[in-house]
């Protein structure tokens, strides 16, 4: 078949539209392309998910960890403790196991071993965890200065989080909450490998990559093609995170940029 009519037949078919068998027997460049960024589709809903769930729970945990009271602070640390202390890998087979034994005593709770719902579930609490202790880092990295204008300015209470805090937070922590989020859209590989099965064979990129390798017995063609997915997709997370940022420096003064002075340089 045309590499048209394969982009048709297989372009979606890791959410269960098109062709249901796959190839087996002359294996195009083409058909590995497109079945690969078909399995794409599932390493960004996983990664997407994780990064916007945890952008907000992992502010609520950075503030809870500032709390003078230990019973919200020490439940915090040790979520915190446990999530960054612990491989990925080893979190996704606990919590597959665990999920299965909810399942066996609450069945309306089956969605839990599905990778949609199970894994998501863990790679937000992941990320929440180390972009909790990276926004614990900034918010204890705010200047002593910008807290005591806001005290001469008569901010309290919400206004002075809304208005001083909370944006020298993100300004503060915003390049090594960016790294996080590569790291965590990354991290989505990790899903094929774990203990939550692909359902109908509706897998993630690694899932189709690695049944290219199998079948070609040649892993240099699909997994380079999986690592170019993800470096486009990384392209695009640092094009996005750095707009934000320059969004949350825009009041700060720019260097001014020179134009080089070629003649300058040649008669130098």
């Amino acid at each position: 078949m045309s590499c048209s009519e394969t982009f048709a037949s297989y372009a979606f078919r890791s959410l269960g539209f098109g062709e249901r068998r796959l190839p087996v027997s002359d294996i195009t460049l083409c058909d590995q392309v497109t079945l690969i960024g078909s399995g794409m589709i599932w390493n960004i809903y996983f990664g997407i998910l994780a990064i916007l769930l945890g952008f907000f729970t992992s502010q609520a945990l950075a503030l809870a960890k500032t709390s003078s009271n230990p019973l919200i602070r020490k439940p915090t640390e040790w979520f915190i403790f446990v999530f960054r202390g612990s491989p990925l890998f080893i979190q996704f087979f606990f919590a597959y196991f665990l999920f299965l034994t909810i399942k066996q005593s609450v069945p309306m709770l089956s969605d839990l071993t599905n990778a949609w719902l199970g894994a998501a579930i863990v790679l937000w609490f992941n990320t929440t965890a180390y972009s909790a202790e990276i926004f614990y880092g900034a918010l204890m990295a705010i200047p002593k200065g910008d807290l005591e204008a806001a005290d001469a300015y008569g901010f309290t209470g919400f206004k002075r989080f809304r208005r001083i805090v909370w944006p020298t937070m993100m300004r503060l922590a915003w390049p090594a909450y960016t790294n996080e989020a590569i790291f965590i859209f990354h991290s989505t590989t990790l899903v094929f490998l774990s203990g939550f099965p692909a359902l109908q064979q509706k897998g993630d990129a690694l899932y189709y990559a690695s049944y290219f390798a199998d079948k070609t017995f040649n892993p240099f063609i699909p997994y380079p093609i999986l690592a170019g997915y993800f470096v486009v997709a990384t392209l695009c997370i640092i094009t996005v995170y750095g707009l934000i940022g320059k969004r949350l420096n825009r009041h700060l003064p720019q260097p001014r940029q020179k134009r080089p002075r070629m003649l300058a340089q040649i008669f130098r």
